[in-house]
């Protein structure tokens, strides 16, 4: 087997730690991802899950705990480094798009690129061909106002994907959308990340969705375990 691309072992986390309000959001998490797996992550809201992939994205640390990222640790790791790796190796996707509502589809594609060092032109060839693989080329020039829910939540999962990361980090990408566009929406998100390989985990309340992955985690109370 080859070497997982996120590995989390032991990780903690409360807020407001030490005062009489501390809330602790997770507890002695384990977590292990492969490359080309596809773990579900299903929890009530407040469960925490949000805070797990934060940290599993280098966008919070825990309070103990080791977090690998395709083998390096990160805990203890600069802002600079860990920013890098963000950069380079994750990619993340929101219940709401986050698009830049200044530039058209395509320029929010090449943004996350041009910040990465990729040359101007290379960026945007990269950009057409994904928004072509979501089926939105016709709309890569249209800023994201003149964009659907589903039109701008597949140009969000090509901004996620620019970089080649190797890590996907998805919170609720389909729960701001009607039934049949998240339907769309997931399939064009499941398709792509099985033609990449990369490793990633997709927090959803859908449990059909769910039932569609490799592995359903259940996480309630700072605590995760198969559902």
């Amino acid at each position: 087997m080859s070497d997982p691309v996120l590995q989390l072992t032991g990780v903690a986390k409360t807020y407001n730690k030490g005062l009489p309000n501390a809330v602790q959001v997770l507890q002695a998490i384990d977590l292990t991802v492969q490359p080309g797996e596809i773990v579900a992550l299903v929890a009530p809201s407040g469960a925490g899950k949000s805070t797990l992939l934060h940290i599993a994205g280098l966008l919070d640390t825990p309070d103990a705990g080791s977090v690998r990222i395709c083998g390096a640790e990160m805990v203890g790791e600069s802002d600079r480094k860990r920013t890098g790796v963000r950069r380079s190796d994750v990619g993340f996707v929101y219940q709401f798009h986050h698009l830049l509502p200044e530039f058209t589809a395509l320029e929010n594609v090449m943004l996350p690129q041009l910040a990465n060092g990729v040359p101007r032109a290379e960026a945007q060839t990269r950009a057409a061909d994904l928004l072509c693989r979501v089926g939105v080329e016709a709309r890569s020039e249209h800023r994201p106002a003149a964009l659907s829910g589903g039109e701008q939540q597949r140009v969000a999962l090509c901004r996620a994907l620019a970089n080649e990361p190797r890590l996907l980090l998805a919170d609720e990408p389909t729960g701001n959308l009607d039934p049949e566009t998240s339907a769309q929406v997931f399939a064009t998100l499941m398709g792509l990340v099985r033609d990449t390989g990369l490793a990633a985990v997709i927090a959803t309340h859908n449990m059909e969705l769910a039932a569609r992955m490799d592995r359903v985690l259940r996480m309630d109370k700072g605590v995760l375990t198969p559902a």
